[in-house]
């Protein structure tokens, strides 16, 4: 299967600080990657990379291809909004604007995707309920979402992303904040959106990448060290950098 995105020889600088050496990478379509190392490695920067989050960063540059499909997402050409719209992104805390519920699933769908009024009700309904959350607030949909705990924020701000119909969904540590049972609640979530949509995660949990990914990416100081199917990384990954770094987890753990 052709891979959805497709990273060659991309190297991205903040100023004269290079963040991503080289790094060269296919995600596969429909699956769960997860991209794992230590703090400072280029985790983030590597899925903001994928949407064009890293554009308004001073002294951002990026050399190297992005592709997204078959389109080069750093082509002049490149519709911005309308590849946000494809591809969403959850941030580790949840980003709540200070409106109802009702207001914070439609934000997207009223200023990206053309729907119209009377089917908001429904899109509200089926998105909260993909996340789990409609039986838990489905009778105070006009209240203020900054009443909902941090857990069920986090899950109202993934139905927002969902309510717009995208392809793939960027993750950026989205349980780092949250407690035992709302990463539960978020992993779950995970599982049950895999396969219909493309998911690439951001996690320090080792434990999390192992239980929820398809295929894990290692990054260390800005390269590529190792990618490959998540039972083979845990078991036995090729690279020593990859085994030193397995081993210090579980030792800190």
């Amino acid at each position: 299967m052709k891979p959805l995105f497709t990273l060659k020889d991309v190297s991205l600088y903040y100023g004269e600080s290079q963040v991503l050496k080289n790094i060269s990478l296919t995600i596969d379509k429909g699956k769960v990657t997860s991209i794992i190392g230590p703090s400072g490695a280029g985790k983030s920067t590597i899925l903001r990379t994928l949407n064009r989050m890293n554009d308004r960063i001073p002294g951002f540059q990026l050399s190297g291809e992005v592709f997204f499909d078959d389109e080069n997402l750093y082509n002049n050409g490149t519709k911005v909004h309308l590849l946000r719209q494809n591809v969403g992104m959850v941030f580790q805390k949840p980003c709540i604007f200070p409106k109802s519920i009702y207001d914070n699933v439609l934000f997207g769908v009223r200023h990206l995707y053309s729907r119209r009024k009377h089917e908001f009700s429904q899109i509200v309904e089926e998105t909260l309920k993909a996340v789990s959350l409609w039986d838990e607030v489905k009778d105070k949909l006009n209240q203020s979402a900054l009443e909902l705990s941090q857990g069920q924020q986090q899950r109202l701000s993934i139905a927002r992303a969902l309510a717009v119909e995208p392809r793939v969904l960027l993750m950026d540590e989205p349980t780092s904040s949250l407690d035992p049972t709302s990463t539960c609640a978020i992993e779950e979530l995970v599982g049950r959106l895999s396969g219909n949509l493309t998911i690439v995660i951001v996690t320090h949990k080792l434990d999390q990448a192992k239980k929820i990914a398809d295929d894990v990416v290692f990054i260390c100081e800005g390269k590529l060290i190792e990618h490959g199917r998540s039972e083979n990384i845990f078991s036995n990954p090729s690279q020593q950098q990859t085994k030193d770094y397995l081993k210090w987890h579980l030792c800190k753990c």
